[in-house]
């Protein structure tokens, strides 16, 4: 079965996003020549689900090839029907039972780019089996929240941590699967 990861970058106390969207606290740990993993990690995948606000941001920021790609399949997130672009779908249905669907489908795995939204609605319903969560060197103090309140306790497992020169720390942690007992 495919799994779901998350790839995102947090600041140390929390947030994804400064108010109104900023997302400029990331420049802090850009550095020529380091992707932290982030190639790498894409290699693994074939499909993305994303939120629009966040959709809408990298394409304002870095352009529509940054997601689609033509080689992936890409679930933006939103409440507004639009027409399919290539390989990018606009949906607008229930999201636990799209990502069941594609988790059940073959494939590569799955890459959830947030936001905050669309991660705390597949963390209620237990879907996000990887977590890779890079902190970033600074104290924010508001924002948007990377998880919010709301949600079931899910016990993770320590894969490994990396640190980099810029002061950024990644954490990859997996769901702990759950202990069988054989009688």
């Amino acid at each position: 079965m495919r799994k779901i990861s998350l790839f995102i970058a947090t600041s140390l106390d929390g947030y994804i996003a400064k108010p109104n969207d900023d997302l400029t606290f990331l420049k802090l740990v850009e550095k020529a020549g380091e992707d932290y993993g982030y190639a790498e990690f894409t290699d693994t995948i074939d499909t993305l689900i994303i939120g629009r606000r966040t959709y809408d941001y990298v394409l304002k920021e870095i352009g529509v090839s940054h997601y689609d790609n033509g080689e992936r399949n890409v679930y933006v997130i939103t409440r507004t029907e639009r027409p399919s672009i290539g390989k990018t779908t606009f949906y607008t249905g229930n999201l636990t039972e799209l990502v069941r669907q594609l988790k059940s489908e073959n494939g590569k795995n799955i890459y959830c780019d947030g936001g905050a939204e669309i991660i705390n609605e597949l963390l209620k319903n237990d879907l996000i089996d990887e977590f890779i969560i890079s902190v970033v060197p600074v104290l924010l103090g508001n924002g948007t929240r990377l998880f919010k309140d709301g949600r079931p306790e899910q016990e993770l497992e320590l894969v490994n941590t990396k640190t980099f020169e810029t002061g950024l720390t990644q954490l990859h942690y997996r769901r702990k699967k759950e202990k069988t007992t054989n009688r």
